[in-house]
Formats: C-alpha cells, sequence, structure tokens
C-alpha cells in the first residue's frame, strides 16, 4: 500500500499537467474555439466529466482511442480524457480515405472511435464490421448521430471531479501512426514520461512562458501541433485558440485579432503567408516566437520573414514522430549564421552522427543522425524487429543523414529512408509506388521527392511503361487520386524509357533527384 501511495504522489502524467495549471490559473483563458472563450477551471471540468463518462461506459484502462477530425475544442477536450482514463489515444490523419483509416484502426485494434460530423461517412466506411470499436462517438456538435455520441452525450450527468484511476508515468498514452520507408504507417508509442520530457526541451530551448497566446493552426492529429504547442501550452498554463486549419486569411486574421505572440508553420505555409495579398495590411506586431519545422527553409524566405515581421524571431525545430517530435532547434541568432542547419540538440538530447557500424564520425562527415533521450518511443506497436532496428546500438537511428560541424551545429544533407516530405506532411515513396503498380501497363516505377517552391518537396512518379503498353500522365494521377489521400496524389508523373540502377539491381533514387531536380519550373496543380 505505501508503494501504491508513494507512486500516487510522485506521479507526472499528461492528465496531472492540465489538473496543475488549473490549480494556478483557474480563471486564465485556457482555450479560444470559434465564439467560446474557456478557462483552465471549465477545461478541467469538462475533461473529467468525459473521463467519467467514458469509464462508466466500460472504457478500461489501455483501450485505444481513435479521433479522425479537423482542429476543434473537443479534439482537446477528447485527448486528456482519454488520458486520465488510463486510455490510449491514437489520433488519425483526417486526409486519409477510409481503407487507409481502416487499416489504422484494425492496427490498434481501437475500442473507441469519435469523428467530426463532416468525417462521419469516412467514419463508416472504415469501422465497418469492426466489432472491437466498442464505443463510438462525435465531436464538434451537441447532437448525436445515431450509435455516435455527441461529447456531450458522453459528459452529461457526469462527475466534474477526476476520476481516480491508478495511471503510471510510463504507460503509453498516444500512439501516432507514421509513415517512414514502408508502404503501411507505423505506430509509435509515447508515454506520459517521454511526452512530458520533450514539453520541457520545447519550454526551454523555444522560450516559452506562460504569457504567450498561441495559435493552434496545424492539424492536431500530427506531433507537431500536438506535442510542440498544446502540451506545452498546457503545461505552462499559457493561453491558445483553435482554428480549423493555416488558410493563410483566417489565419493572419487571427494572429491580428487575438494578439497572438507564438505560432508554428511549416515552410509552405509561411510561404503562403508572405504571398498572401493582405499580409501587409493585418497589424502582426504581437508576434514574438516565430518557429518551422518539417522542412528546410529557403534561406531567401526566412530572410523575407525577418524583414517584413521585424518584431519575430525565428526557430527551426527538427525531430520526428517517434522522439514526439522535437530533438534539435536552431535559435534565432543562428538563422543566417548557419543557413539551412537543423541546430543542436535540446537540453533532454544527446544526438551524434554514426558510420554504418554505429561509430562516431568525426565533424564534417555525412552519417545518420541518433539520439539518447528521454523523448524517445518506447517502440512501434505490435512490431518488435522494426523496435529492435530503430534502436540498435542504444540510440534512437533516427534513418536521416547528417554533417555535425566543429560547433555541434547539425545540418540534414539527406534521407536514409526513403521518404518525402511534402507541406509539411509525409509520404512513404513505397505506398505510392504500390499503387501505380496496380496499373496494368506499368513496369517500373520510383516516387521521389523533388525541390519546389512551395511545397519544398513535390511527389514525383518516375514510370517505365511495359513493352509495347502506351501511358498517360492522366491514367497514372486518376488511379492515385481513387486510391490515396490527395497529398500522397503526385504532383508530377514522368513517363520514361528506364530506370536508373546499380550493378545490383537497386533503383538509383539519389540519380533520380538529381535528373529532375528542376521539374517545378513547370507549372504543377
Amino acid at each position: 500500500m505505501t508503494e501504491m501511495w508513494i507512486g500516487r504522489a510522485r506521479r507526472h502524467t499528461i492528465g496531472d499537467t492540465l489538473r496543475r495549471s488549473r490549480a494556478r490559473h483557474p480563471d486564465k483563458l485556457a482555450l479560444k474555439w470559434k465564439g467560446e472563450s474557456v478557462t483552465y477551471r471549465e477545461l478541467d471540468e469538462r475533461v473529467n466529466r468525459l473521463a467519467n463518462g467514458l469509464l462508466a461506459a466500460g472504457v478500461a484502462k489501455g483501450d485505444r482511442i481513435a479521433i479522425l477530425s479537423k482542429n476543434c475544442l473537443d479534439f482537446v477536450i477528447l485527448w486528456f480524457a482519454a488520458a486520465r482514463t488510463g486510455a490510449v489515444f491514437v489520433p488519425v490523419n483526417f486526409m486519409l480515405g477510409a481503407d487507409e483509416v481502416r487499416y489504422i484502426l484494425e492496427h490498434s485494434e481501437s475500442a473507441g472511435f469519435f469523428a467530426a460530423p463532416d468525417l462521419l461517412e469516412t467514419a463508416e466506411k472504415a469501422a465497418e464490421g469492426l466489432d472491437f470499436v466498442r464505443f463510438r462517438g462525435v465531436v464538434d456538435t451537441a447532437e448525436s448521430r445515431g450509435p455516435w455520441r455527441s461529447v456531450a452525450d458522453w459528459s452529461a450527468g457526469r462527475p466534474e471531479t477526476e476520476p481516480e484511476v491508478d495511471i503510471d508515468d510510463g504507460d503509453v498514452v498516444n500512439i501516432l501512426y507514421t509513415s517512414g520507408t514502408e508502404s503501411r504507417p507505423k505506430g509509435v508509442m509515447l508515454t506520459h514520461r517521454c511526452l512530458i520530457a520533450e514539453y520541457v526541451s520545447v519550454i526551454v530551448d523555444g522560450e516559452l512562458t506562460a504569457r504567450e497566446m498561441i495559435v493552434h493552426a496545424l492539424p492536431l492529429f500530427h506531433s507537431a501541433q500536438l506535442h510542440v504547442l498544446l502540451g506545452p501550452q498546457m503545461y505552462l498554463g499559457a493561453s491558445g485558440v483553435i482554428i480549423e486549419g493555416p488558410a493563410p486569411e483566417m489565419l493572419l486574421e487571427t494572429v491580428s485579432r487575438e494578439r497572438v505572440t507564438q505560432m508554428f508553420c511549416p515552410p509552405t505555409v509561411w510561404i503562403s503567408l508572405l504571398r498572401h495579398p493582405k499580409f501587409d495590411e493585418y497589424d502582426l506586431s504581437s508576434l514574438e516566437k516565430c518557429y518551422y519545422g518539417a522542412a528546410i527553409m529557403p534561406v531567401e524566405v526566412l530572410k523575407e520573414l525577418t524583414r517584413r515581421l521585424p518584431g519575430a524571431r525565428f526557430w527551426n525545430c527538427y525531430g520526428q514522430t517517434e522522439v514526439a517530435p522535437l530533438v534539435m532547434i536552431l535559435r534565432p541568432e543562428d538563422q543566417l549564421r548557419k543557413p539551412g542547419a537543423a541546430g543542436q540538440p535540446c537540453i533532454n538530447v544527446e544526438t551524434r552522427i554514426v558510420d554504418e557500424q554505429g561509430r562516431e564520425v568525426p565533424p564534417g562527415t555525412v552519417g545518420e543522425i541518433v539520439h539518447r533521450t528521454p523523448h524517445a518511443m518506447i517502440g512501434y506497436f505490435r512490431d518488435p524487429e522494426k523496435t529492435a532496428a530503430a534502436f540498435e546500438g542504444g540510440w534512437f537511428h533516427s534513418g536521416d543523414l547528417g554533417v555535425m560541424d566543429e560547433e555541434g551545429y547539425v545540418t540534414v544533407v539527406d534521407r536514409k529512408k526513403d521518404m518525402i516530405k511534402t507541406g509539411g506532411e509525409n509520404v512513404a515513396g513505397r505506398e505510392v509506388e504500390e499503387i501505380i503498380y496496380q496499373h496494368p501497363g506499368v513496369a517500373e516505377v520510383a516516387v521521389i521527392g523533388v525541390p519546389h517552391p512551395y511545397w519544398i518537396e513535390a511527389v514525383t512518379a518516375v514510370v517505365v511503361p511495359k513493352s509495347g503498353a502506351v501511358l498517360r500522365e492522366e491514367e497514372i494521377l486518376g488511379l492515385c487520386r481513387e486510391r490515396l489521400a490527395g497529398f500522397k496524389v503526385p504532383k508530377f508523373v514522368v513517363i520514361t524509357d528506364s530506370l536508373p540502377k546499380n550493378p545490383s539491381g537497386k533503383i538509383l533514387k539519389r540519380q533520380l533527384r538529381e535528373i529532375y531536380r528542376h521539374l517545378s519550373e513547370r507549372p504543377v496543380s
């Protein structure tokens, strides 16, 4: 009994961070969503009511609860409610098709599934016939939709007090599905402990304070928005405003109206803001801390940003879902001194560059970027082989190739994994290739990313037709549009006679990227 009470007294979980912020700032604005403003006291009470409703319905510790939704207040409430029940939160990319969502539901065996009203049709198709999905809910509406019960319905009549559940800091609280080199996404298991360690790194190295007003514009299903912005905000007791997405005019208007001090955008979004015709009409003087990541920021764009937002300071955030996701940061004073660099390791991170045998290489030598950090996942869900490979030698292997200079700054030079980062989203080339291979006239295909001024990397399919077959770009695009999420559909299709290969027959994708690196000079959709 004593051991249990000691554990409870020392516990530090996601649910605890919200309760402690409520205790410090009960009447402070926590979040705004559309016309609604919610204090920390109100948010905590709503989380507790939903958590108690979930437990009363039979949700058990360790159950996975998936959500398919764009940004909304209920997304946040469900995240913290799941954490307080001991359940595992599984956010799903709302741009995926029903078959892609179904795979995640099946792989995670999610007992609960919540969806937004505009995505219920996709959710219904994805969950059809899945008996293990025992609980269904609909978010961002007061009305239940048949078996899909609203958050208000789940919460009705439930206590506002926090439920007593035996939760440990080392329990898995979040599974995020990410595509690597494989055609199917992997489930990254994150614990309370690794997330809070990452929040500390964000707060220290990103210089966040409780006085921030943060805009949550990027998708909350993504680790960057959920764990680089929302989590640290709740931990500190800062304030935030949620909007559905980063549409340029909406984002600019929100920053101006709410006097936003801090926001994160991938380079594609920063570029869209700069190119908006009304950019200079909005009062953006409140912006103090601006973050970017997911892709390299073009130096000329960075220079323009610093010129047009003279009161703002910029940070480059580098990482990946498996490390919750931040591990390195490039600080404001280094932006133009170290252009293109990912930065230095965060306070809770050690980083090395190693060779194929796992040996540290000298400064200036290209090798794989590896980390030791409490941010790191505890493994891939139901995939011990890939987990073992990721942690070989006692370091987490990022799969990125980089070089470290004499001052300890790391620059990413290539990707060991076949990953394309387009518009802030990850696309596995092999997944797109497998769809294109379904065309009866395709002999070979290689999917690569090529530089693009807006998307940063544009998904590009280089296709070799079978002998005697005649292929058209539109046929390939039509097949992809039918079977893939929109962001995975190639921006370019190149029909060619052959693909470059090494003596062992491996396709030389690096050579393809060099051959087609100027494709963006022609118009794209």
